[in-house]
């Protein structure tokens, strides 16, 4: 991938009909009908929407993977390789609501990482401190700990989106000092425990709106944008893609 990524993450919204809309806005919207723009949809509708997408360069992407890598007595549970087979080009993992709310940790979140590799989804590593860890200065190794599962792995075949966790869905942003800081530093760390020299792609997210993506999407080390609530509205959504193509 080239160019600044835009990852618009619904979360758990959706249903046949609204999705059926809002995918059909958006496919008729210049900026977001194009390379460099994916869709996060709930695993139910995946199916639906790379129906949607079939004649389209929008990616799709998983909000989740399995911790168990193949077919097997696991009710509920969705696979790398399903998701390959669905079209997936990209999956997130670690985001901050399923550590938060499923406890999810490095050791859970390292097998995921595996699992995902060994199919041509590209994992998309979500890290981020708490206020608390904010405040209390210890931000940067907090972040550098949840890396750890990429240590060792190829340059860029991982993607990193860093998401300070008190500013998603709480209206508050990161200031563009704090935001350049963390990239750099996870390059920093990419650099120095990753192989290879393929480029690292680090995105932003983090209460990413219409109205300050530009800014935030301007920032060098700022490779792309993890979309939260604002990709639920074809018009928002596409001001954030906008800002992403004219950066590139």
């Amino acid at each position: 991938m080239s160019g600044k990524l835009v990852i618009g993450n619904w979360k758990m919204h959706g249903s046949l009909a609204s999705n059926r809309n809002l995918v059909r806005g958006m496919l008729e919207d210049w900026w977001i009908n194009r390379k460099g723009v994916a869709l996060a949809s709930p695993h139910i509708y995946l199916l639906q929407l790379a129906d949607l997408l079939e004649y389209s360069p929008v990616a799709l992407a998983a909000q989740d993977v399995s911790s168990f890598g193949a077919d097997g007595a696991y009710t509920g549970e969705v696979s790398a390789p399903m998701l390959a087979d669905m079209g997936c080009r990209y999956a997130l993992l670690g985001h901050s609501e399923r550590r938060n709310y499923f406890k999810e940790d490095n050791r859970v979140l390292g097998v995921k990482l595996r699992n995902t590799l060994a199919t041509a989804v590209t994992p998309v590593l979500c890290v981020g401190e708490t206020l608390q860890e904010r405040e209390s200065g210890c931000h940067l190794q907090v972040i550098e700990q949840q890396l750890e599962i990429a240590a060792g792995l190829e340059a860029g075949r991982v993607m990193i989106a860093y998401e300070p966790v008190w500013a998603i869905g709480t209206g508050k942003v990161a200031t563009l000092a704090q935001i350049r800081e963390m990239h750099d530093s996870i390059k920093a760390w990419c650099l120095q425990n990753q192989k290879g020299s393929a480029k690292i792609h680090v995105l932003y997210g983090g209460s990413v709106k219409a109205d300050n993506a530009e800014a935030i999407l301007s920032i060098d080390s700022v490779d792309g944008a993890l979309v939260g609530g604002a990709s639920l509205d074809v018009g928002s959504f596409a001001m954030i893609c906008q800002a992403a193509d004219k950066l590139v």
